[in-house]
C-alpha cells in the first residue's frame, strides 16, 4: 500500500470513527500544547489550526503556548494539557510516558530533514568549513534544531561549544533563519520543512540563505499524550479529529496554510533514526 493510499484509508477511516462516537461534553475543553519553536507564533495558522480542530471535536480548544519544549513536554507529562505537538526528540526523550496520536504527512511522507544553513555569499560547503563560526540552533530539545547538528559533531569526537566559536538558542525556526539571513551569526540549524515554507510564504528572506546540507529523512514532529491517557474519550476523539483533517472544509483550510497533506496513525519505526542520533549523541554527554 502507497503512503497517499494509506493516507486516504486513514483519512475515511478517522472520519468514519470520528462520526460515530459519541460527542464530547459542550461544556469541556481540549487543552492541546504548542511550542512557538515550531509555528513561531503565526496567528493566523494557529488560528486556523483552532478553528479546525474545534469544528471537528465540537468543544473549545485551549491552546497552551510556552517558549520551550521543555516546558510543553512538561505540561504533558504533568497533565496540565491533554496533548501536544512536539517533536520526535522529546517524544523519545519520554517514550516510556508518551504515545504517538498522530504524525503529520509533509510532500507525501511523514518525514522532514534537518538543514544547516548559513548566509547566501558564504563560500562553506559543509559543516566542517563552519568550524570556529558562530551558530544559531532553535530548541536544546528539537531534532532539527540541535540533535542532528550536535550529533554529526558527536560522531567527529567535539560536542558544539568545542566546534563553534559561539552558539545561541532563537527558541524558533523561523529565528534561526532571520539570525542567519541577518549576519548575527554565520550558520544555524533549521527545521527544513520550516525553512521550505519560509521560502514560499518569505522568499525574500530564505533568499537571503543557502543550504549547506541536508541531513537524512526523520520522522515529522508528532502529536502526542501520556500513555496512560490513550484511551480516553476525549483522546481518541481528538485523534479521529487529526487523521480527518483533511476531509472537512475547516481542516483543509489549516493544513493548506500548514503546507501539510493531512495525518496518519504513524508508528515508532519512523523515529529510528532520531533515536541513533540520541545514542551518538549521548556519547559524549
Amino acid at each position: 500500500m502507497t503512503l497517499q493510499t494509506r493516507r486516504r484509508v486513514l483519512g475515511f477511516a478517522g472520519a468514519a470513527l470520528a462520526v460515530s462516537a459519541l460527542p464530547l461534553c459542550a461544556r469541556e475543553t481540549f487543552r492541546l500544547g504548542l511550542t512557538p519553536v515550531f509555528l513561531d507564533n503565526d496567528a493566523e495558522v494557529i488560528g486556523h489550526l483552532r478553528a479546525a480542530l474545534e469544528a471537528a471535536l465540537g468543544v473549545p480548544i485551549e491552546l497552551e503556548q510556552r517558549r520551550t519544549y521543555e516546558e510543553v513536554t512538561g505540561l504533558l507529562l504533568e497533565g496540565s494539557v491533554d496533548a501536544a505537538w512536539l517533536c520526535g526528540y522529546p517524544f523519545l526523550q519520554h517514550r516510556l510516558a508518551l504515545s504517538l496520536v498522530a504524525v503529520p504527512v509533509w510532500n507525501g511522507q511523514p518525514l522532514y530533514q534537518s538543514y544547516l544553513i548559513t548566509g547566501k555569499n558564504d563560500d562553506a560547503s559543509s559543516l566542517e568549513d563552519l568550524r570556529g563560526g558562530t551558530h544559531a540552533f532553535s530548541d536544546p530539545d528539537s531534532n532539527s534544531g540541535y540533535l542532528v547538528t550536535a550529533s554529526d559533531l558527536a560522531r567527529r569526537g567535539v560536542r558544539p561549544e568545542g566546534f563553534f566559536r559561539r552558539t545561541i538558542f532563537t527558541y524558533g525556526h523561523r529565528n534561526v533563519v532571520r539570525a542567519v539571513a541577518d549576519g548575527l551569526v554565520r550558520s544555524g540549524s533549521v527545521d527544513g520543512y520550516v525553512w521550505e515554507a519560509l521560502a514560499k510564504a518569505e522568499p525574500d528572506l530564505t533568499a537571503r540563505t543557502k543550504v549547506v546540507s541536508r541531513s537524512e529523512w526523520l520522522g515529522f514532529p508528532p502529536f502526542c499524550a501520556r500513555v496512560d491517557r490513550m484511551a480516553e474519550k476525549r483522546l481518541v476523539a481528538f485523534r479521529n479529529a487529526l487523521l480527518g483533517l483533511d476531509q472537512t472544509e475547516e481542516g483543509r483550510s489549516a493544513l493548506t496554510l500548514l503546507q501539510l497533506d493531512g495525518l496518519i496513525s504513524g508508528d515508532s519505526t519512523l523515529f529510528e533514526g532520531i533515536e541513533k542520533r540520541i545514542q551518538d549523541y549521548e556519547k559524549l554527554r
